[in-house]
């Protein structure tokens, strides 16, 4: 740190563990009155994870100055002789996570259920501000394929989902058909989170809600970003004033906008058309349903994991319901 001239050289350093998990740990770093965040893969982790927490760090740092909500990119070190790993630091946020809280939101949106219809219109504002970010300028023209991005899409999961398969899901083979058949109203390349919900933003404190930064880029690329609103509103109650909605997910959804309200908040914001949600919405239940199936299958002892057993195959049946609902048919 002394070394790259960051703030508090010559201030003892302090540490403190946020998170950690089989993908990164995270650290709170304090040296004097300047606090940063230092992200970084577990000693175990694989080594292409160090390339990974590259792919992270260009993100941020292309991000700088633009309108989206992020962490600032302080700085990354690539010599594994410092910490054994590539790591990179970051710019603390202070704010929640909604992961933090649970079913329960902080002071006042756990009270006053008109209040967090921010919360939602914040979420959908933060990808609609990242689909407008310009890519090639910011230098990430190399992050992802664009190109071809839909038919790979189907190519590459269903290839993955043949490596982990444990067993057969009703209505795979409906929606994979449908999706090789189908393609969106028209296609705009972007840059994308990859897996965009309110597990992976931070809110400032107090009201009105106020989005504080997008965080967890692992997944980012260069895609297709209505693909992340799909992933976004795919679960999202259909109403939001039941009891139900307080415990169909992790975080208690009652009092929410509507799913259309937030899909037309995104429309007006990212200047996109939505009239194709449809598609997306089939891609998004499908894809997340290999997914999940992949941790299902190695679930072993662990419990979490083993709770996506029964969700699979839900997700899986309702993207093949819907192709057979749905009035899209490019």
């Amino acid at each position: 740190m002394d070394e790259a001239e960051l703030p508090g050289k010559g201030e003892p350093l302090e540490t403190r563990l946020l998170s950690g998990g089989t993908q990164n740990e995270i650290y709170e770093i304090t040296r004097g009155e300047h606090r940063c965040v230092l992200r970084i893969p577990p000693a175990h982790a694989p080594a292409d994870r160090d390339n990974g927490i590259l792919r992270e760090w260009r993100i941020i740092e292309a991000l700088d100055g633009s309108e989206v909500p992020h962490t600032a990119a302080v700085g990354v070190c690539t010599d594994k002789s410092v910490l054994g790993r590539t790591f990179y630091l970051m710019g603390f946020v202070d704010g929640w996570s909604p992961m933090d809280h649970r079913r329960i939101w902080p002071a006042p949106f756990d009270t006053d259920l008109t209040a967090r219809a921010g919360l939602a219109y914040q979420l959908t504002e933060g990808i609609a501000l990242l689909s407008k970010v310009d890519w090639r300028e910011r230098g990430l023209h190399d992050l992802g394929r664009p190109d071809g991005f839909h038919e790979r899409q189907v190519a590459r999961w269903t290839g993955f989902f043949e490596r982990i398969k444990g067993r057969e899901l009703d209505g795979m083979d409906t929606a994979t058909r449908w999706l090789r058949e189908h393609r969106p109203l028209d296609y705009i390349p972007g840059l994308m989170h990859g897996d965009y919900q309110f597990a992976n933003v931070m809110y400032r404190d107090g009201d009105p809600a106020r989005l504080a930064a997008i965080v967890d880029w692992e997944m980012g690329t260069v895609g297709d970003p209505k693909l992340d609103l799909a992933w976004m509103v795919q679960s999202w109650p259909a109403d939001t004033s039941a009891p139900e909605a307080g415990e169909s997910g992790y975080v208690d959804m009652r009092g929410m906008p509507t799913r259309d309200q937030v899909v037309a908040h995104y429309a007006e914001v990212s200047g996109r058309q939505v009239d194709d949600l449809d598609y997306y919405l089939i891609l998004a239940k499908w894809k997340l349903a290999i997914v999940l199936e992949q941790g299902f299958q190695r679930a072993g002892d662990d419990v979490k994991l083993q709770s996506f057993g029964p969700i699979v195959p839900e997700l899986m049946r309702s993207a093949a319901e819907l192709t057979e609902t749905t009035e899209y048919t490019s």
